[in-house]
């Protein structure tokens, strides 16, 4: 039923989730740094299909602006970065609707973004929460971090991309231990199965994240860009192939105005400054 303002219950659903953007990022504010935040602290920033489609667009925008060097992702409040999908939502899905419109492909989207992701995980980060936690370049986990894929426990599996992702970050025997059990690990154990970049003290995650990206904005942008891609083909490439588009993009940025600008300014002694192209 259509609402006073006429909006249906789906509608509805959609006006309630939030994407913050705070950009740029950070006290004081870090040039070309963006803040992404989950914002829907009472239901522990659970993945609706509407948020996700919020997520995707705040994102696509984002990526498109040179402006924008770096972006974290996090959650509202310090309990959860995102503890999942949302269940009542998908226990009304069929197995002839769920795939209607790849709706999860926001996720993958996020991975494929040219612009480094950060992921800062405050408290519960499970399930579709981990699965866009892993889709992230790097990952800053407090160290009240909870991590973990518990679909088996509703008679699924991940399907945005945990048993990938987790398998390539923590081996293959690993993975199958976690997903197979759904159990959840801490902030400690997932920095020392290599699933986090660091692990710092939870009131300080998204500030140290927004640091990081900073430090990663400040330097060339295409430079950046360039190195990601050829990181990420490792993951799916084999190791002759990339060689070869670690090899192109080297290459390429030698016609960068930047690439001339860092080299002068080695040889200067002096901080190079960065035109971003």
């Amino acid at each position: 039923m259509p609402d006073e303002d006429g909006l249906t219950a789906d509608e509805q659903t959609a006006e309630r989730t939030r994407v913050r953007v705070d950009f740029p990022a950070g006290d004081p504010p870090i040039d070309g740094v963006a803040l992404v935040t989950l914002d829907q602290p009472e239901a522990h920033n659970a993945l609706s299909f509407a948020l996700l489609a919020q997520l995707d667009e705040v994102l696509a925008v984002l990526d498109s602006d040179e402006a924008c060097r770096a972006i974290v992702i996090t959650g509202a409040g310090d309990r959860a970065f995102a503890a999942g999908a949302d269940i009542r939502e998908l226990a009304a899905e069929t197995a002839a609707s769920i795939g209607e419109g790849d709706r999860l492909a926001a996720i993958d989207r996020v991975g494929r973004l040219r612009t480094p992701v950060i992921a800062a995980v405050r408290g519960f980060c499970l399930g579709g929460g981990a699965e866009l936690a892993m889709a992230c370049d790097m990952l800053v986990a407090g160290d009240n971090a909870q991590f973990g894929q518990p679909e088996i426990r509703l008679g699924i599996i991940p399907g945005a991309g945990g048993t990938q992702r987790l398998a390539r970050a923590i081996g293959r025997t690993r993975a199958m231990e976690l997903i197979l059990t759904g159990r959840r690990i801490n902030a400690a154990e997932a920095d020392r199965l290599g699933l986090v970049t660091m692990v710092v003290p939870a009131a300080e995650t998204v500030t140290r994240a927004v640091e990081l990206a900073g430090k990663i904005a400040a330097l060339p942008r295409l430079a950046v860009e360039a190195a990601k891609a050829s990181v990420n083909a490792a993951q799916s490439m084999p190791l002759d192939e990339g060689l070869r588009y670690e090899r192109d993009r080297f290459e390429a940025l030698f016609a960068t105005e930047d690439r001339s600008e860092g080299m002068t300014a080695f040889l200067e002694k002096r901080p190079p400054a960065w035109r971003h192209r």
